[in-house]
Formats: structure tokens, C-alpha cells, sequence
């Protein structure tokens, strides 16, 4: 639960990034904290860098858990979009947009595509299920790691019946 891996990619001085703080959590200060706390956030932020696509970002233990969508989020049943596990950003990339320097980690144009509130459903080492509520985005969701050529990786999927 730290921002360090985030930290360390980043140059705050030529980056419009928010640096966030670095800190250890614990599990039970969060259960407690989240109970005080309205629902946490995501966002989905589509990123014109190297390559275009969408980053997902879910609010689970303080801090923004992140997966790369190279061909976005799906928005109807049946599809099943390849979710590439990032590592975790600071809760005030949320609200993020703008442009990365030439040169920086990231390096391109970030805006917010969607974003709102989630209930967590379920949450496994290997599965999460979560209902979205966005402008754009809005049902059950789910995201099932798997192993793609010996990496882990994840399926983000819409889940029918909802």
C-alpha cells in the first residue's frame, strides 16, 4: 500500500503529476476509516502516450489501484478487455489531467474519460467485483487476473444480469 514504485518512476519538478505521500497503511485503519467515508472513487483517465489507452483506477486501501485497458473499458456484456496491472497512484491522480513532458515516464495527454463512485462487492486475491456508478459507466463489473504469457494480468469485464 505505498506510493514509493510511483514515486520513483516520476521527476516532480518537470512533472504536473501530484507527487501524493508515502505511507504504510494498516488493513484495520482503513476498514475503519472507509466505514467513516462516503464510497470510494475510480476514474478511467484515456492516455495518449506511446500508445493510446485507458487507465482504470479503482480507490482500495487508500491509495488508487491502476490497470493499463489497452482498448478501453467496456461499456456493453459480452466483451472482455485485457487489464494490465500498473502500479498504484496517489488518490489525487483522480482528479488529474494534463500533459506529461516529452522524456517523463508516461510522456503524453491525460484526461479524465469517466469518473464516480463504486461499491466493492467482492475482493479476492485473483477477483474483484464491483458495481460502478459514473456518467458514463454504470452496472457490475468484474476483473479476474490471469497469466498472459507468463505475466499477470487481468480481464475487465461487464457482468450481465445487472
Amino acid at each position: 500500500m505505498s506510493l514509493e514504485e510511483y514515486q520513483k518512476k516520476r521527476d516532480f519538478v518537470k512533472s504536473p503529476e501530484p507527487k501524493g505521500a508515502i505511507s504504510i497503511i494498516n488493513k484495520e485503519d482503513v476498514k475503519e476509516n472507509e466505514e467513516k467515508v462516503s464510497e470510494p472513487i475510480f476514474v478511467v483517465q484515456e492516455h495518449h502516450s506511446s500508445r493510446l489507452h485507458w487507465d482504470f483506477r479503482l480507490e482500495i486501501g487508500g491509495v488508487l489501484k491502476s490497470w493499463a485497458i489497452p482498448k478501453g473499458v467496456p461499456e456493453e456484456f459480452s466483451v472482455r478487455r485485457l487489464a494490465i496491472p500498473t502500479e498504484d497512484h496517489p488518490i489525487e491522480y483522480a482528479d488529474f489531467e494534463g500533459s506529461i513532458p516529452e522524456g517523463m515516464y508516461g510522456a503524453g495527454t491525460v484526461a479524465i474519460w469517466d469518473k464516480g463512485t463504486f461499491i466493492l462487492e467482492k475482493e479476492k486475491d485473483n477477483e474483484l467485483v464491483f458495481q460502478l456508478k459514473g456518467k458514463r459507466l454504470i452496472g457490475k463489473y468484474g476483473l479476474i487476473k490471469i497469466k498472459l504469457r507468463g505475466k499477470e494480468s487481468w480481464l475487465l469485464f461487464k457482468v450481465m444480469g445487472f
